[in-house]
């Protein structure tokens, strides 16, 4: 079933407002915080709702998970809930942001050493860096350069001391993303693809 957008407002509100995992913020905060990061680089609706959302998965899903003992697929779960409401420049960077973190350590030097513990830990539940030619197939397939930017938002949006736009300002964002219905959306991967 779908979520409208005010569902996905109140899960975060509460649901999102309850510190787990080994984070030193709450999944509202961060969703907040990373789709700061993408509106100040110049995104596009889409991408911030994919930014603000990318982590929708932890809260829809039955229970958290325990100090990040296990992959919970998060960017799986959330899939069912926003499709319908969104398009695929909202849904596919949400689906490939873990991919776009092993794709980044397996091409990135020094990348992984900038990831916070817990998201090393979890690295290694969703099946550690990328051999390269997976690395390879990951990024040519439409939408990945978003999901690397959407995965480098994430990485920035950890800080304790952050002050972002509420909600008013995000449920605007959402409604945008929503109502853009021109055909197949464009990603940034197929913007550089056509110049190639």
């Amino acid at each position: 079933m779908a979520l409208d957008i005010d569902d996905i407002v109140t899960l975060y509100r509460t649901a999102g407002a309850a510190r787990y995992g080994m984070e030193a913020i709450n999944p509202e905060q961060h969703a907040l915080q990373c789709a700061q990061h993408a509106e100040r680089a110049g995104a596009t609706p889409e991408l911030v709702a994919a930014a603000l959302l990318h982590d929708l998965g932890h809260l829809v899903a039955a229970g958290q998970p325990e100090e990040n003992a296990r992959n919970d697929l998060h960017e799986f779960v959330a899939i069912p809930f926003l499709r319908g409401v969104f398009g695929d420049a909202v849904i596919e960077p949400i689906r490939m942001h873990v991919d776009a973190k092993r794709y980044l350590c397996a091409t990135l030097p020094g990348y992984r050493e900038t990831l916070s513990p817990a998201s090393r830990r979890s690295l290694q539940l969703q099946g550690g860096p990328f051999e390269r030619e997976a690395a390879q197939r990951f990024i040519m397939q439409p939408f990945a350069l978003d999901a690397v930017a959407l995965r480098q938002w994430d990485d920035g949006a950890k800080s304790t001391t952050a002050a972002t736009p509420g909600w008013g300002h995000y449920s605007k964002v959402l409604e945008r993303a929503r109502s853009i219905k021109a055909g197949m959306p464009r990603s940034r991967a197929a913007d550089a693809s056509s110049t190639t």
